[in-house]
């Protein structure tokens, strides 16, 4: 299978490299490439949901689309788009998950059975988490809730941001630590999702901390 995607330069490099697929993939400029491929897949879907337009009524292609901080759904909708039957898969393709073996992938128009076997053994995961299509989807929603907390705690000087790290990898096994995942993530993804996810709620939760507000703004990425 013809494999196109469009990324920028931090998650192309956090692509999964080293499989049998890699021959088969193109990396490309444009969105409107899409129907040269019969998969597609859209890593910074997330920051330019208005490319749905160049998506829609293909349904040829089998698309999975960066969907985190906004789902495909909620994109056709908000272009005010039918959804034509065209095979639209969301997943999580922030840096730091996107390396693992394993996929966060969501299913939003329900058609997984018909089309996914089609296309798994061409993409470089040894597995896929199939959760619910909704903003945050489970792994960021989960982690980056952890890293604002943090944020919280160094913020009232209860602890450092290492001292923070030791004892959530101590006391609850976690790969890494709240600021140590914030870092292979990148603070503006931790920043946009968490700001996506409050907007979506109104959970006091996803408010975002303003010590992370304020070195988000001060890393000068947008």
């Amino acid at each position: 299978m013809k494999i196109g995607i469009l990324a920028s330069t931090d998650r192309q490099q956090a692509w999964p490299k080293g499989s049998e697929a890699d021959s088969q993939i193109s990396w490309v400029q444009n969105s409107q490439d899409a129907a040269h491929f019969d998969i597609f897949i859209d890593l910074n879907f997330d920051a330019h949901p208005e490319r749905i337009r160049d998506y829609a009524g293909n349904s040829d292609t089998v698309f999975l689309l960066s969907a985190v901080n906004h789902t495909p759904e909620a994109a056709l909708f908000k272009e005010r788009l039918p959804y034509w039957g065209e095979k639209i898969f969301g997943i999580n393709a922030i840096p730091g998950f996107l390396e693992r073996s394993t996929l966060e992938i969501s299913d939003p128009f329900e058609i997984k059975d018909e089309v996914f076997e089609t296309v798994q053994q061409s993409l470089p995961f040894a597995q896929y988490e199939w959760v619910k299509s909704r903003v945050g989807m489970v792994t960021p929603r989960i982690v980056f809730m952890i890293i604002n907390e943090a944020y919280y705690t160094m913020q009232e000087g209860t602890a450092a941001a290492p001292d923070i790290d030791t004892a959530m990898k101590l006391g609850t096994a976690y790969p890494h630590g709240p600021f140590e995942w914030k870092d292979k993530c990148g603070i503006a993804n931790v920043y946009r999702t968490l700001e996506a996810m409050y907007e979506d709620t109104k959970e006091e939760r996803y408010k975002i901390c303003p010590a992370l507000k304020t070195e988000y703004l001060k890393s000068g990425i947008r």
